[in-house]
């Protein structure tokens, strides 16, 4: 105590109060700036549109009176009469140009494709031999997977592809979605396949968010004698895991709803040029994914850990690629395949070209990732398949399973492309939208070649450079078919 007095009695009362009032004007002055930063950050960002404020009275909820399928396209058909009434007819005229998605008769006009791919759709057969459930991404719609209802329903599959709500109309529909909404959808789906189907086997195939919510349901049923128990999954670049940063972007939106701030509600505001995919990002979107993925992983962790009378999981068949930016592949890997039970399950990992390797191209830390993700598993209960050309003379791709070579493939990569992506996976080279340079013509905007070059600011787009097919399509599609025994 006599230290401390001596300190007061040699430290003047008015340097104290002269150093209390510097820190507090730094203070002051720290948080003007911060708000000054803050405000001219919020100003940057682009405006919001139509599209992503105007939220849809129609759409589907858990807590909708909808029965059964039919009831949830009645449901859609008056969503879209809405959607026409509240968004077209209402775009702005210098919001307007040939590719705007929601410029009547523009080249990204979804309107202008044959089929309704925005909308949910069913594909019956006579005598059909299974049925199969459809589950699109987050921010993607029924046009995702609709190469695979194609192929599959001339092999007699009956095919009911769900457009999960808050999809296939405006980016907004993304800032109040629930992960609940989406999965009492798939119910619904489900259902109706049964009720025709009877006691035929059902599979369910999932894109992305498809994937975590065909587990969900998978794990439902396990538990629930009234769920129609799907025959198998299979999943493309499924969405099993998501950046570690999620739970905390939530807070984002929020602080943007109570401050009157709804730019903060995005991760990103983009132009919407694609017909059956948002460019625009909510971040409840990327939430909800999280919260769904987290649900999963507690519902195999109970369903881990009951011994008795546990019914077979279904046998899941995934294709990735080994470098995603959307999802974690290693999430993939570690908390669904490892985690699995014994069964009839394979995971299939494009590997990257193995020329852009050898002229180090690729940066250090994903040669690292590449590493652990083509490591052969030890006592896994799966069958691992790396699609790869590395040490292949002639360039073409094989077959690693489980380590050994299993076989060669009649494939190599097209020149200047150095992986697929989490977009290409389901993508045939073949499709109009999304194909290659020989796909058929596209009844309006084409998006599988457009890489653009150009200086920042000049485009209505940005510069497209992200792989959004995939040149390997058959060769999944074949594994597609062996997995459902069509073949």
């Amino acid at each position: 105590m006599g230290f401390l007095n001596n300190l007061f009695i040699k430290v003047p009362l008015w340097s104290v109060r002269k150093a209390t009032r510097i820190l507090f004007l730094a203070f002051l002055g720290s948080l003007l700036v911060g708000i000054t930063i803050f405000l001219l950050y919020m100003r940057s960002l682009p405006s919001l549109s139509t599209w992503h404020t105007t939220i849809l009275d129609t759409e589907f909820t858990q807590y909708s009176k909808v029965k059964d399928f039919d009831d949830y396209l009645d449901l859609e058909k008056r969503l879209f009469a809405e959607l026409d009434r509240e968004v077209y007819d209402k775009v702005l005229p210098d919001e307007k140009n040939r590719i705007h998605r929601y410029t009547r008769n523009s080249l990204s006009d979804p309107k202008r494709w044959e089929h309704s791919w925005n909308q949910s759709f069913e594909l019956p057969v006579e005598n059909a031999k299974m049925g199969v459930l459809l589950l699109h991404g987050m921010s993607d719609s029924p046009y995702s997977l609709h190469t695979q209802a194609e192929y599959l329903h001339t092999k007699g599959v009956w095919v009911v592809s769900m457009r999960m709500p808050g999809h296939g109309t405006i980016p907004s529909g993304l800032t109040n979605i629930k992960w609940q909404d989406m999965a009492a959808a798939v119910k619904i789906g489900m259902k109706r396949l049964s009720e025709k189907l009877g006691d035929k086997p059902i599979h369910i195939m999932g894109y992305s968010t498809g994937a975590p919510l065909a587990l969900n349901y998978t794990f439902s049923a396990l538990e629930d004698p009234t769920l129609t128990l799907p025959e198998s999954l299979i999943f493309y670049s499924p969405a099993v895991g998501v950046s570690k940063a999620a739970p905390l972007a939530i807070w984002q939106s929020r602080m943007g709803h109570f401050f009157g701030l709804p730019k903060l509600e995005w991760n990103s505001i983009q132009p919407e040029y694609d017909p059956f995919k948002y460019a625009s990002f909510a971040v409840n979107a990327g939430d909800q994914v999280y919260r769904l993925c987290n649900k999963v992983q507690k519902q195999l962790t109970h369903y881990l850990s009951i011994s008795e009378n546990r019914q077979p999981l279904p046998p899941i068949l995934s294709f990735s690629s080994t470098v995603d930016s959307t999802v974690n592949v290693h999430d993939t890997v570690n908390n669904l395949y490892k985690r699995l039970p014994k069964g009839d399950h394979a995971l299939v990992l494009f590997d990257i070209n193995d020329d852009f390797i050898s002229k180090n191209l690729v940066k250090r830390q994903v040669l690292a990732s590449l590493d652990k993700l083509r490591e052969t598993p030890q006592n896994a209960h799966y069958t691992f398949d790396l699609i790869t050309d590395i040490n292949a003379t002639d360039k073409s791709l094989r077959v690693i399973r489980d380590g050994k070579l299993f076989e060669k493939l009649p494939y190599q990569w097209p020149k200047g492309l150095y992986s697929l992506s989490h977009l290409a996976i389901p993508i045939s080279p073949n499709d109009p939208l999304y194909g290659d340079d020989n796909a058929p013509k596209s009844p309006g905007i084409k998006l599988g070649r457009l890489a653009l070059y150009d200086e920042n600011g000049i485009l209505e787009t940005s510069s497209l450079l992200r792989q959004r097919w995939n040149p390997f399509h058959s060769y999944t599609k074949q594994r597609v078919l062996e997995f459902m025994v069509l073949e």
